[in-house]
């Protein structure tokens, strides 16, 4: 008897270590998932219940809410300059960890850090004292006879410095690199010098194609992490100075929380959702014209 309850619950066994990871699956993301979907065709107060709109809500962000057109184009300019300086920085400083130094090791540390520090509310705080109109850097360029920056004040500054805070988050994409550079031959250098090639024609001729598949990969991660930018945005500029910085998740935000339309912010964030999905998939169409596999030298 205790043998055949034993076989029975060996059947379930699986099921009942990733029972945490199903309940948390379940409950907190794809039921979220779907309730923002139903929400968006809906008029919700977040207290009261739902009202059944159609696509009201879409109709009336594409043709009435200048706030939206603004909102995103602000985020697509923010993305444009984060994500590439953020993916040159990181693979900059992933080969200079690469190098074969003492103590290489507690210098990979310490380069990862800002990355752990970077998205949270204190560092961004840290980051508005650094940049206001009598912050640090600001001392620092006076003692250097040049002039005050708005760095935070000034519409046309103001969304680069934001960015400079994500650039500064580069250590993920920085340790990825750093795999993807150890995995790189050897012999392909040593191959190289032996024909003449410099130091310059072997990172554009051998490193950047044998590391693209990880440049793909990254460039994917950071573009969906830049278009959900909101910590940096709330906390240092509140979206200002003119709504230079006003973020779509910020816009979303308000939406929900300060103005209590729930309904409306869900139709804004399936909108996002839908953006985030045609750069992706335009990332991956024209990824076969640029990527490469080390099986046989094919393109993807």
């Amino acid at each position: 008897m205790k043998i055949k309850w034993k076989k029975r619950l060996g059947k379930y066994q699986g099921l009942f270590y990733i029972a945490p990871w199903l309940v948390g699956f379940l409950g907190l993301q794809l039921y979220p998932f779907l309730a923002s979907l139903y929400y968006s065709f809906t008029d919700y107060a977040m207290m009261g219940t739902p009202k059944w709109v159609g696509l009201e809500n879409f109709i009336t962000i594409f043709t009435k809410d200048r706030d939206f057109k603004n909102s995103l184009e602000v985020t697509l300019i923010y993305v444009l300059i984060a994500v590439p300086l953020k993916l040159i920085f990181a693979l900059f400083i992933a080969m200079l960890l690469n190098l074969k130094v003492k103590g290489i090791g507690i210098f990979r540390t310490v380069y990862y850090l800002p990355s752990i520090l970077g998205g949270s509310v204190a560092i961004a705080v840290l980051w508005r004292f650094l940049f206001s109109g009598e912050g640090t850097v600001n001392t620092i360029l006076s003692k250097l006879g040049i002039g005050p920056v708005g760095w935070l004040s000034n519409p046309k500054v103001a969304l680069f410095t934001l960015s400079l805070l994500a650039v500064w988050q580069f250590g993920s994409s920085m340790v990825i690199f750093l795999a993807a550079l150890k995995n790189v031959p050897a012999e392909l250098y040593e191959s190289a010098r032996v024909d003449g090639a410099s130091p310059v024609r072997c990172f554009w001729s051998i490193t950047i194609p044998l590391i693209t598949p990880t440049i793909l990969f990254n460039m994917v991660m950071q573009l969906v992490t830049a278009f959900q930018e909101f910590t940096g945005a709330f906390v240092i500029t509140s979206g200002g100075p003119m709504k230079s910085t006003y973020l779509y998740i910020l816009k979303v935000y308000d939406e929900a929380f300060k103005y209590y339309k729930m309904g409306y912010a869900c139709a804004l964030s399936w909108i996002l959702f839908g953006v985030v999905m045609i750069f992706t998939l335009i990332i991956f169409r024209t990824s076969s014209k640029w990527v490469f596999y080390s099986d046989g030298g094919d393109t993807v």
